[in-house]
């Protein structure tokens, strides 16, 4: 079993890449919380994955 929190990230991190119009905004921001969580409770490994994901986030904003 995977580290829930980073799955979650990483799944809230596609939603908001998919997500359109007024719904991009509240995903990126469940996105931002949800990385903020899952970076306090992960591996090094997973930190970089995060890191990662971080930046995609921030492309869209």
């Amino acid at each position: 079993m995977g580290n829930r929190l980073f799955i979650e990230a990483k799944n809230f991190v596609e939603l908001a890449k998919n997500a359109t119009g007024s719904g991009q905004y509240d995903a990126i921001e469940k996105a931002k919380n949800a990385l903020s969580s899952a970076f306090a409770n992960s591996t090094m490994a997973e930190r970089r994955q995060l890191s990662q994901l971080q930046n995609e986030l921030d492309e869209l904003t």
